[in-house]
């Protein structure tokens, strides 16, 4: 199976495909972890892995997401702003339906970017497929040697630099603002009476007091326990730099 994803030494992205090919045909390292910083590229990456992987495995992707507490358990608390820290995960959900999904399938819920919390509607049932990807945060670092049935089988950390990671996300941001123009529904249209550059520096503000303290207190320390790391240049071309399971 591994032989099949045809990798060239320039294509990161095929290489690592290939090498959970080779992971997953030589044991049973089905559940794929793929954490890094909010905007390192996760769900982009989760497709181009899934697009190489099929047809000669099944491949399903989830976010990690939708084991975010509901914005109705976060704002009472205090937390919405903190969206993406430890706290706001539910840890107990995510293990849950790990455990479960080993088991045959479970219910992923789902979180939507157009309203910026929980939407039942989006739930997905995952029938055990030959390998499942979760991307995004609320990971924590794998046990050694052995991985419990609550945690992915091989952990892929995303590296990036943080002024590339701060541009991308600035990007985004300025993507979900413009859609929200012809979206009154969007969490974003809240910010359609800004300028451009006044939106831009307010995504600014909110990646230098949310989400770069959060890449440097809790994503990056997983950098050094993943199997896998990942380096994505400003290019977004991206390679193995570490592989631990070799």
């Amino acid at each position: 199976m591994a032989d099949q994803v045809n990798a060239s030494p320039a294509d990161g992205v095929g290489a690592l495909a290939e090498r959970l090919a080779a992971l997953r045909a030589n044991g049973d390292s089905r559940i794929i972890g793929l954490t890094g910083s909010v905007a390192a590229g996760k769900t982009t990456l989760a497709r181009q892995l899934s697009k190489r992987l099929v047809p000669d495995l099944s491949v399903e992707t989830v976010s990690t997401d939708g084991f975010l507490f509901p914005n109705a358990i976060l704002e009472p608390q205090g937390l919405l702003m903190r969206k993406g820290f430890p706290e706001t995960y539910d840890r107990d959900g995510f293990i849950n339906a790990l455990v479960h999904v080993r088991q045959g399938q479970a219910d992923f819920p789902a979180h939507s970017h157009q309203i910026y919390d929980i939407d039942p509607a989006l739930t997905r049932t995952i029938h055990l497929p030959d390998v499942l990807i979760l991307e995004g945060l609320g990971f924590e670092s794998p046990s050694r040697p052995d991985r419990t049935g609550g945690e992915p089988d091989v952990l892929v950390y995303l590296d990036a630099a943080e002024a590339d990671l701060e541009a991308w996300y600035v990007e985004r941001f300025v993507g979900f603002w413009n859609a929200a123009r012809t979206d009154t529904a969007s969490f974003y249209a809240q910010w359609l009476h800004m300028s451009e550059p006044e939106l831009r520096a307010f995504a600014k503000t909110v990646w230098d007091g949310v989400n770069l303290p959060n890449l440097r207190d809790h994503i990056h320390p997983l950098r050094d326990h993943a199997d896998i790391v990942v380096r994505k240049d400003s290019a977004h071309t991206v390679e193995i730099v570490a592989d631990r399971m070799s």
